[in-house]
């Protein structure tokens, strides 16, 4: 008991350091932290057998996992699709079915089966975000093409999951019916949410307070984070999506978020979300990519994923952006992180994936997210810092970036 309760603490120490020091490193040599943690886990898992899977590791892994949906959700602007209009909208589906039937032919083609078709399907906004900022072109008419269609992707893959993990493990039947009632109480949340915050918003923008010593808002997120999480476990449905709608739900009762979105990405992403990306390293199956054709069939993976993005980028042409920036739109909308490896972590929990598919997938994230937006910044780079009469909009890309 002693000697288990020791490994535990020593894992912990090992991690917690890792997590600290890792995004340093990661600034310095360009690379996102992301892809150094899963690279310690494997280190200290899979390489040198250091620290193996333990009950505590996988529930606050668990825990980071559903943080990270929650924050996904947490990053949709309604103004963004109120700013687009209908016909941007419109694109992005569009931009997202072809995606979906390139990602279909390419998942039976290689013979991965149809859970395959939706792995290739993401996107990730944690990436495309920080480059559309730093670059300057958020609010440009690529910029918004490209962060629609990337909200677009991550929202209908993960219903898409759903519907699928519900067929997989209960059959198409009457348990489908758990997903509209899932949104249904979702709408209901979102209405007594709206009403609540519309008769007493003294009491809802302690939520927002940068001083607030009980951390209220922070208490509200896992509150609302939890109960959907559990609600969805009741209902049979997937929790990753009950984690991402109530951060979605979040972001739409409360567009002007203060310091609370700071301080819960502070929280999440300082520890748990890290455990949650060391673990995914520690499970990582290193022996499956020494096999021979392994690395050419990772490879073969990679160029089709991209592909799979190009080609269905180019229905962005009808929203009269040049070629060059439908390419860029294409490259940066390849970029894969977050949620390809939550999804491939649900699909080897279904058994439709194995391990030594997920470490193609994971080094297909670490690839995609490293060069993507590099790749992006050549083709389409940076705008000029504005002029002086607009300091603060260029101080603010500044912070942003």
């Amino acid at each position: 008991m002693g000697t288990t309760i020791d490994q535990s603490a020593a894992t912990l120490i090992l991690i917690a350091s890792a997590a600290f020091v890792l995004p340093l490193v990661g600034r310095r040599l360009r690379i996102p932290a992301v892809v150094l943690e899963i690279i310690f886990g494997v280190i200290i898992g899979p390489t040198t057998g250091w620290v193996e899977g333990t009950e505590l590791l996988n529930q606050l892994g668990e825990l980071g996992f559903f943080l990270l949906m929650f924050l996904s959700g947490f990053e949709i602007d309604l103004r963004t699709f109120e700013r687009s209009g209908i016909g941007l909208i419109a694109t992005g589906l569009v931009v997202f079915g072809f995606t979906l039937v390139g990602s279909y032919l390419v998942a039976t083609s290689l013979g991965y089966g149809f859970f395959m078709t939706f792995v290739l399907a993401t996107t990730s906004v944690g990436v495309v975000v920080p480059t559309l900022r730093s670059t300057r072109r958020i609010s440009t008419p690529l910029g918004q093409a490209i962060l629609v269609s990337a909200l677009l992707a991550d929202f209908l893959t993960l219903l898409g999951v759903t519907i699928f993990a519900l067929i997989e493990e209960h059959g198409a039947g009457v348990q489908l019916l758990a997903v509209p009632g899932f949104f249904l109480a979702i709408s209901v949340a979102l209405l007594a949410l709206r009403r609540a915050a519309w008769w007493f918003p003294e009491r809802f923008n302690r939520l927002f307070d940068q001083d607030d010593p009980e951390e209220l808002g922070i208490r509200a997120s896992l509150a609302l984070m939890l109960v959907f999480v559990g609600l969805s476990t009741v209902l049979g449905i997937e929790p990753i999506l009950g984690a991402f709608l109530a951060g979605t739900i979040f972001a739409l009762v409360f567009r002007h978020r203060g310091a609370l979105e700071q301080k819960l990405s502070g929280f999440a992403y300082g520890f748990l979300i890290p455990i949650f990306f060391i673990n995914v390293g520690i499970q990582f199956d290193l022996r499956a990519l020494g096999e021979p054709g392994a690395l050419t069939g990772a490879s073969t993976l990679i160029g089709l994923a991209l592909l799979v993005k190009l080609v269905p980028s180019l229905a962005l042409l009808a929203r009269r952006l040049s070629f060059k920036d439908v390419i860029a739109a294409g490259t940066l909308l390849s970029a894969r992180l977050s949620l390809i490896i939550a999804v491939a972590e649900l699909g080897v929990q279904l058994e439709v994936i194995d391990r030594a598919l997920q470490a193609s997938i994971i080094l297909l994230a670490a690839v995609t997210s490293t060069f993507t937006p590099a790749i992006f910044r050549l083709i389409a780079p940076p705008l000029l810092v504005p002029s002086p009469g607009a300091d603060g909009d260029g101080a603010d890309a500044d912070a942003d970036s």
